[in-house]
């Protein structure tokens, strides 16, 4: 699938298809490209599971199909949402430690002192 969206003409491709259904002929219009070359580009989302295309009359119509996309929205999420709490957590890490530096530098008399005030 990784290859399949790596192409900008294909990520583009995958963008008209989200806003609606398209033949392959109107598809070929939106491009500068010829339209064997398009239809390569259909060939390679369809057979990466991006899209599914069905005949209707003579003209082949292509869909987006979203649930294919799952799995890598999943694992960019997980790469995204577990930075974030790695840095969180880290930032916790450290303020722990550095209370506790300053508590231990405080000494015993000067803990007991802020618990009695």
């Amino acid at each position: 699938m990784a290859t399949a969206i790596a192409d900008p003409v294909r990520r583009h491709i995958l963008t008209m298809l989200r806003d609606e259904p398209l033949a392959a002929g109107d598809i070929a219009q939106r491009f500068v490209i010829s339209r064997p070359a398009i239809s390569r580009h259909l060939r390679v989302l369809r057979e990466s599971g991006l899209v599914r295309d069905e005949m209707v009359g003579r003209r082949r119509i292509y869909r987006l199909d979203p649930g294919a996309l799952a799995p890598l929205v999943d694992w960019l999420t997980g790469l995204v949402a577990g930075d974030r709490w790695e840095r969180h957590l880290d930032a916790l890490e450290t303020e722990v430690y550095r209370t506790r530096r300053e508590r231990r530098s405080s000494g015993p008399a000067e803990h007991r002192r802020e618990h009695t005030a």
